[in-house]
């Protein structure tokens, strides 16, 4: 899977069998015990490597995301019989890791039982719900299938004739993913139809007089030379026939099907709640996500306090700088003063690519250990950029064969405030993103599912975590980038507010909307576009502030308790070191590096004894 499910309770992690008892035991007893560990450990690994085979079969743009080409000439069976089967055989999996005696495991296999263990059972638990019934939403979904191609090599020509096979079989796909659609609406499980007004017009954009302009057609504008030029031509001829002659009629069929059949099934509610079963569903979404047992009020009350607390930041630099006025005078003079925005895309790409170069000779303030894996910076696609967020980041393929690449949205660069650009980069990118995905890569001996996991409080935990870093680096030496950095950390506080409120205390769009105005500098477009994030993808938003919040605790929980002792850049490694877990693993983790690096008391001076 590309997203790891995530897990509502902390994984219990259990201690492996002293060694020292083994040696006292009977030779037989030794024996037999060292047999019986052995078995179990070769049964874990043999159960890692079938699921991971199976997840890269049954998920083929998965795997070609992962740098193995062995799928790359279809698309993931989306018919409901073939979901069916998946989720049986996710049952199947997790009864043979049940069968599987965790006690004769070494303590890093226990834990990876145990983080396997949760992605099988949130997986299975999830099933209930039936999310497969939305398999469209204003971000993505069949209708931008395209933007596959942005994980894909064009090295051979197999590549490419790989590309032109699944062009001819995305009929197939749409047909699967209209049936979902009418399956979903008959069930009333529907995003809310005022996110689904937004997906027509990404469909048309599919619908094209030349086939050469065509979002489909990209890989065929630029071949490597190992393409031998004679092939070329005839490639492209290929490509033309196949999107005029196949998916555009296939796009413009279900155009029809989605404007006059499905948006009218939309539901007119935002919140999850309002779903079948939805209050129990938004529930375990928030404790999915955040990998926590936080309840969807506490979270509330959590991100009203961090809210008040950033704003009195943002006072300050405020004041700094000499403004007069409200802060919410101030931030509309942020969002609409000329000199914070570039004039051009282009000139906005290259002021994006120039604040990475700055930022990666200060990495070695804050991290000892830097990711092998290279990353670059990329325009996200013309065809997606109206309706996405303001940058993410594409991990690298496992086998080193393409880098990361932090994509930063160019669309309206008068809305693309430049103050945001140094948080906004320090997260998507390095330190934060691109450091945490390419540094699980690099983790020894651990099971591939392990090496390509993605909780998201972790994940976007460190990626919060990580903007503040910029201070540790001497990046924030402009109040103004600093008034930036507050704005991204409110932002996250905000969600914790807005997602809570719309999605379990009745909010409407409009207000979550202007909470969100209220708080936060950032312009109309991005807060717009990221109240629709909220309501399309629930409780996935509130991780990103309960994960920054846990880290910085334990970085400060290890200061305190290492003193003179504490290096930064070892707690930062440390943190990284065990890939994406829930959190409360992490905690764990650190605790335990926390007492191995604490140091010993001196032994105080024998006193003289006593004459009697």
């Amino acid at each position: 899977m590309l997203r790891p499910v995530l897990l509502a309770a902390a994984i219990a992690v259990g201690l492996a069998a002293p060694l020292a008892s083994m040696a006292a035991a009977a030779p037989g007893t030794a024996a037999s015990a060292t047999r019986n560990a052995n078995a179990a450990t070769e049964a874990l690994h043999r159960l890692f490597d079938d699921e991971w085979e199976r997840g890269l079969r049954e998920n083929p743009e998965g795997a070609s995301f992962n740098g193995d080409k062995r799928y790359n000439d279809r698309w993931t069976d989306a018919s409901l019989s073939a979901i069916q089967a998946r989720q049986e055989s996710d049952r199947q999996a997790l009864a043979k890791l049940k069968s599987i005696d965790r006690s004769q495991l070494s303590e890093a296999d226990q834990l990876n039982y145990d983080v396997f263990g949760w992605n099988l059972g949130k997986s299975i638990e999830r099933q209930k719900y039936r999310e497969y019934l939305a398999p469209v939403g204003q971000s993505g979904g069949v209708q931008t299938a395209d933007g596959l191609v942005e994980g894909l090599s064009f090295e051979q020509v197999k590549d490419y004739r790989d590309w032109l096979a699944r062009m001819r079989a995305l009929p197939v796909l749409i047909e699967q993913n209209q049936a979902l659609l009418r399956e979903g609406a008959k069930a009333g499980i529907t995003p809310p139809r005022v996110l689904m007004q937004r997906v027509p017009g990404q469909i048309a954009k599919q619908i094209v007089e030349d086939p050469s302009k065509s979002p489909f057609y990209k890989p065929f504008n630029r071949f490597p030379d190992s393409v031998p030029a004679a092939e070329r031509k005839a490639l492209q001829a290929e490509a033309k026939k196949v999107i005029a002659e196949t998916i555009v009629p296939a796009y413009r069929e279900f155009g029809s099907f989605f404007e006059k059949e499905y948006l009218a099934a939309a539901r007119t509610s935002i919140a999850a709640s309002d779903l079948p079963d939805g209050k129990a569903y938004y529930d375990f979404l928030a404790a999915d996500f955040t990998t926590t047992n936080l309840s969807a009020d506490a979270i509330h009350k959590i991100g009203l306090k961090e809210v008040a607390r950033i704003r009195a930041d943002m006072e300050k630099v405020k004041a700094e700088v000499g403004f007069k006025g409200t802060l919410a005078e101030f931030f509309t003079y942020l969002r609409s003063d000329p000199k914070f925005f570039h004039k051009t895309p282009a000139a906005l790409l290259e002021a994006y690519q120039a604040i990475s170069k700055r930022i990666d000779p200060e990495l070695v303030k804050i991290s000892k250990l830097i990711p092998r894996q290279p990353y670059g910076v990329r325009p996200i696609p013309d065809n997606v950029a109206p309706d996405t967020t303001t940058a993410y980041y594409l991990p690298g393929a496992v086998d080193g064969t393409r880098a990361g690449y932090y994509y930063v949205n160019l669309y309206k660069p008068e809305v693309r405030p430049t103050w945001e650009m140094m948080p906004l980069s320090l997260h998507e990118a390095v330190p934060g993103h691109h450091f945490q995905f390419a540094r699980g890569l690099e983790l020894p001996d651990a099971p591939m599912f392990r090496r390509t996991g993605y909780f998201v409080a972790y994940g976007e935990g460190w990626g919060l975590y990580a903007e503040r870093l910029g201070y540790d680096m001497g990046l924030y030496d402009d109040p103004y980038d600093r008034m930036g950095q507050l704005s991204y950390d409110m932002w996250r506080a905000v969600r914790l507010v807005v997602d809570t409120g719309m999605h379990s205390k009745g909010w409407s769009r409009d207000k979550a909307i202007k909470f969100f105005m209220d708080n936060a500098p950032k312009t109309e477009q991005d807060v717009v576009n990221e109240i629709d994030r909220y309501i399309g993808w629930p409780g996935q938003a509130l991780a990103y502030k309960i994960g920054q919040l846990k880290i910085s605790e334990l970085r400060e929980r290890s200061r305190k308790a290492l003193g003179p002792a504490f290096d930064l850049r070892d707690f930062n490694d440390e943190v990284l070191s065990t890939g994406s877990v829930p959190l409360q693993v992490l905690e764990k983790h650190i605790d335990t590096w926390i007492a191995a690096k604490k140091p010993v008391p001196a032994p105080k001076p024998a006193g003289k004894s006593k004459k009697r």
